[in-house]
C-alpha cells in the first residue's frame, strides 16, 4: 500500500551526466507524482557516482541507496545500450539485495533511437526490478529520442493508463 502522499524518486542509469535520459526520468518522476497524489524527490543521475559505483560502502552510493529505499515509487529509467540496460545501473543495481525494493512500485523506463529496441524494456528492465523486489506497473514507459517533442502528451496517455495502479498498490 502506497503512502498517502507519495515520494517518487527517478533514477538515471545514463553514462552521460545531464543526459536526455535524465531529463525524460526527471519529467515522468514528476509527472507520476502528481498523479498519484504525492512529491518527487530529486533524480538520482548514477554517473555522478563514478567509480564510488564499483566500491562497497561508499559514502555517495549509501546516500543514493537511502534516497531509493524512501521512496514509494521509483521511475528507474537507462537509454538501450546493445540492447540492454547500461552498466552504470546494473552496477547500482548489484549494491541492492535480491528482494530488498519489496513494497515499492517501479516504473521501468527506457530510450532507444527507434521502437526496434522496444523489448529491452520488457525482456531486461523489468525482471531486473522485479528481482530486486519491486512491483512493476504494466506497462512500462519506452521512448523513441526523435519523440522527445511529444513527451508531456506520452506522459499524459501513460499515468492516464496506469493511474489505477497507484490506488491498488
Amino acid at each position: 500500500m502506497l503512502n498517502e502522499y507519495p515520494t517518487v524518486v527517478g533514477v538515471c542509469g545514463n553514462p552521460h551526466a545531464g543526459s536526455r535520459t535524465l531529463h525524460v526520468v526527471d519529467t515522468a518522476a514528476q509527472v507520476i507524482a502528481a498523479a498519484a497524489g504525492g512529491r518527487q524527490s530529486s533524480s538520482i543521475d548514477l554517473v555522478e557516482l563514478g567509480g564510488d559505483l564499483f566500491r562497497a560502502g561508499a559514502a555517495s552510493v549509501t546516500s543514493a541507496l537511502e534516497q531509493v529505499m524512501q521512496a514509494d515509487i521509483l521511475v528507474v529509467g537507462s537509454p538501450v545500450y546493445k540492447a540492454s540496460y547500461t552498466g552504470v545501473l546494473k552496477a547500482f543495481c548489484d549494491h541492492i539485495a535480491a528482494g530488498q525494493l519489496s513494497g515499492k512500485l517501479a516504473v521501468p523506463l527506457m530510450m532507444g533511437g527507434s521502437l526496434q529496441h522496444f523489448l529491452a524494456l520488457d525482456v531486461h528492465l523489468r525482471p531486473l526490478l522485479v528481482e530486486l523486489g519491486a512491483t512493476c506497473l504494466t506497462p512500462g514507459l519506452y521512448v523513441v529520442e526523435t519523440e522527445l517533442e511529444q513527451l508531456d502528451a506520452q506522459l499524459a496517455t501513460y499515468v492516464t493508463t496506469v493511474r489505477a495502479a497507484f490506488a491498488r498498490a
